[in-house]
């Protein structure tokens, strides 16, 4: 099938379509990582994104389901280099496109399009298959709202609360988008846990009677989670609070400090970050906003930053009794560095 990327800045690239015809329209983003495709797509902090691969060779070991990080495909888009349509196991990532009906590009010059990402920064693009006219799809980039502007939390947390039944401490988890291996890492250590959604209540949480307060990764402007930055704060002091992604972002704001849009993210698996002991640790991220350490009280601490750019990766707050970190330690189609000694480190100073 034809199929076509345009960018708000006037540029598009044609390519081959695979998946089902049809266009969506959102942020252009990339990742770096060089497994975990599948993991990826269904990661509900993709939404309302296009996601491209810059590892050149995608699908090869077929689509794993058993790796899904939500129920289905998250990403609104696809764009690779080159699609494996012969995979190690079935079913292949074209089937399983056209099955669920899902749009991807491929034949791009993914190399191009990032270095032209890590200069201008994030751009709004749509992708269309089906057909190739280009000026038509930068029409359709220039109309996309920004990110910043999209309520997207809602339409990836949970409608209504449930429990994951375990026989030891009592997490309420505020679900901003919640990803499969969060529930893991934590059921693997007993904990009962009560999911809600993100506009859940005090009043909602504390039927629960939780030991702890615990907020995900999700999707979007960290600011438009209102309800868990109104929950967070009626918890500050009660319960120790523990947040991953957009969980520190929220963390954060709920301090009275400030969030910021990151010129292009950080997405990949292979991001070093430095905690406060100088031990460094390579992480899974995925994130376009950021929190600004200048903008943190007092009794905050910088826990973590990123070698890369200085960005903060983590704080804490010893009087609040609050631990959060912006890398993902439960990722697991990167390295599994951090995933033991924070979730470990979590479950322990719960009382």
């Amino acid at each position: 099938m034809k199929a076509v990327l345009g960018l708000e800045d006037g540029e598009y690239i044609t390519g081959e379509g695979f998946g089902v015809e049809g266009s969506c329209a959102g942020e252009l983003v990339f990742t770096t990582q060089m497994t975990g495709y599948m993991e990826a797509l269904t990661d509900p902090s993709y939404a309302g994104q296009i996601l491209m691969f810059t590892y050149p060779l995608v699908g090869n070991y077929g689509v794993d389901e058993q790796n899904f990080q939500s129920p289905s495909v998250k990403a609104m888009g696809c764009v690779m280099r080159e699609l494996c349509e012969n995979p190690a196991a079935l079913p292949d990532m074209k089937t399983y496109f056209e099955d669920q009906g899902i749009l991807g590009i491929s034949g791009v010059d993914t190399r191009w399009l990032t270095i032209k990402t890590r200069l201008h920064g994030t751009l709004r693009a749509s992708l269309i298959v089906g057909d190739d006219n280009g000026d038509y799809a930068v029409e359709c980039a220039r109309n996309v709202k920004p990110i910043t502007d999209l309520d997207l939390i809602s339409q990836v947390s949970c409608t209504q609360p449930y429990r994951i039944e375990g026989k030891g401490k009592r997490i309420a988890i505020i679900d901003l988008g919640i990803k499969k291996n969060m529930i893991l890492s934590l059921r693997r250590r007993g904990a009962d846990l009560y999911i809600f959604p993100h506009d859940a209540r005090h009043d909602e949480i504390e039927a629960c009677k939780p030991e702890a307060l615990f907020l995900t990764n999700g999707p979007g402007d960290p600011r438009m989670a209102h309800g868990a930055i109104e929950c967070i704060q009626s918890y500050l002091g009660q319960i120790p609070i523990y947040g991953i992604c957009m969980g520190n972002q929220v963390s954060a704001l709920a301090f009275g400090a400030e969030t910021y849009k990151m010129k292009f993210g950080h997405r990949g698996s292979n991001q070093p970050v430095r905690h406060k002991d100088g031990q460094i640790y390579i992480t899974t991220q995925n994130h376009g906003f950021a929190v600004d350490g200048d903008t943190l009280p007092e009794d905050c601490e910088i826990e973590y930053t990123n070698l890369n750019d200085g960005s903060l990766e983590g704080f804490s707050s010893r009087y609040h009794d609050v631990v959060t970190v912006q890398f993902h330690p439960e990722a697991h189609g990167g390295p599994r560095d951090t995933e033991q000694p924070f979730f470990d480190m979590i479950y322990r100073r719960i009382p």
